[in-house]
């Protein structure tokens, strides 16, 4: 997921911070209107304590910021209580980008708002986590390094908003979905935790395969940081290697950064690379084929200009050996540009299809 920088990117944050202050005056809220006075959703800002993030190694605060969208009716509709979409962003993003605060290629309480406007679409809470980190992405997985970031968002993060919003409570009403780094996270926690949730949507998700000598030499470079200040002017391809060192491959006796790479020297390391095929998807999807059998629904969608096409097709292929009922879908286009339209057109009429909406036991 691309981030984004030079001087247009402070003045944009500058007035991302602008709103936030005015928000924060609000207790949080922050309602729109268009010019006509139809209503619109509103968007929340809080902070939610992650105490499975608490002494990570990397230095990351523990308190994460989250923003949450209420569906128009939300603040007139008595003692209604909604579902809940967990949506998490991708690699070197965060949630002001994907929420509009900064120009951006998504602006989710747009799209939100569209797609509920004429009912069609049922309308759910949704709500994302801040996962940008000290080494851009938390890779949604449980690490010493960053923390436990797969048991923040199943527990936290889903105890907090069923804690201070009418949620209807229960898996059969949550559902998980995410884009990237995003998507990886959606499958690999989706897939392990049918409790907690019971519909899982995964847009061009990365880090699906195990490394290989050749893949992980591409992330060699990586082998010259040895700071945080280093690490953030590396380029994309060593921060991605260092993101998921840091998630994957942790080691606390390996300061200042705390993990091992892949490589050393150049040199291929197996045994580190095992770590990491430990967190590959479709290294390990075949543990959890009973957990997405009990699942509602589960789909997953790529463009077919998206490098990472062939490993979306992959994993494809193990659910129908399996026999697992889903639905893959590829689209025309890369790994960004349809990312908006797929969410208005087939993401949320897909929760609206499969969670429940009505009262369901707990």
């Amino acid at each position: 997921s691309p981030g984004a920088g030079g001087a247009e990117e402070m003045m944009r944050r500058a007035a991302a911070l602008a709103v936030m202050a005015l928000a924060a005056a609000m207790g949080g809220l922050i309602v729109a209107q268009d010019a006509g006075g139809a209503k619109k959703g509103a968007v929340q800002r809080v902070k939610v304590h992650g105490k499975a993030l608490e002494g990570n190694l990397e230095g990351d605060s523990p308190d994460r910021e989250v923003l949450v969208y209420l569906p128009a009716s939300y603040r007139t509709s008595g003692n209604r209580r909604y579902p809940v979409v967990y949506f998490l962003h991708g690699f070197t993003d965060d949630p002001d980008h994907w929420w509009g605060f900064i120009k951006y290629f998504v602006n989710l309480p747009e799209i939100f708002d569209r797609v509920f406007a004429d009912g069609s679409t049922r309308e759910v809470i949704v709500a994302m986590p801040n996962a940008f980190t000290a080494y851009q992405g938390a890779m949604y997985s449980n690490s010493a390094t960053t923390g436990n970031w797969e048991d923040f968002v199943t527990d936290q993060l889903v105890a907090y908003i069923d804690g201070h919003y009418r949620t209807i409570a229960a898996a059969a009403s949550r559902g998980l979905a995410g884009h990237s780094m995003g998507g990886y996270g959606a499958l690999k926690i989706g897939m392990k935790h049918p409790e907690i949730y019971s519909s899982l949507y995964v847009m061009s998700p990365c880090c699906l395969s195990p490394p290989t000598a050749q893949s992980a030499g591409r992330g060699s470079p990586a082998e010259a940081v040895h700071t945080q200040a280093e690490a953030a002017k590396a380029d994309f391809g060593a921060k991605a290697a260092l993101a998921e060192a840091a998630a994957f491959s942790p080691n606390p006796k390996n300061p200042p950064l705390y993990f091992d790479l892949p490589t050393k020297d150049g040199e291929f390391r197996p045994e580190i690379a095992a770590k990491w095929a430990a967190n590959a998807p479709l290294a390990m999807i075949d543990q959890y084929i009973g957990y997405l059998r009990r699942m509602k629904a589960v789909a997953m969608d790529v463009g077919m200009q998206d490098g990472l096409r062939f490993d979306v097709k992959a994993l494809d292929g193990v659910l129908n050996d399996y026999q697992v009922p889903h639905t893959y879908e590829t689209y025309e286009g890369d790994h960004i540009n349809h990312v908006a339209e797929r969410i208005e057109k087939n993401v949320m009429p897909f929760f609206s299809k499969n969670l429940v909406f009505g009262q369901a036991r707990r």
